[in-house]
């Protein structure tokens, strides 16, 4: 019998946590954020109609009533510098 722990809740792919650490100093870059700021990228389904399976969704928090969302309707994996780049110069979704 093994003793080992597997997490249920641990990244599948590291690919998933590069993808995360690229779009983050991505973000950063263009939004030229200093280090205090809190930068978040999620990976999440998306149920909206005719949208792509898989959404990824940048949240900026530099304080409490200072708080930005950017989403871009590809996955995590599939995002690019490019497509970050348009969704930061019109604070739009971009799919």
């Amino acid at each position: 019998m093994s003793n080992a722990f597997v997490n249920p809740l641990a990244p599948k792919k590291p690919s998933v946590i590069e993808a995360a650490r690229r779009i983050k100093g991505w973000t950063r870059a263009l939004l030229k954020i200093d280090d205090a700021t809190v930068v978040s990228i999620n990976e999440l389904a998306c149920h909206v109609p005719g949208c792509p399976p898989r959404e990824t969704v940048i949240l900026v928090m530099a304080g409490p009533t200072d708080t930005r969302q950017f989403s871009i309707h590809k996955a995590m994996a599939d995002v690019t510098c490019e497509d970050v780049d348009a969704v930061v110069a019109d604070g739009q979704s971009r799919a």
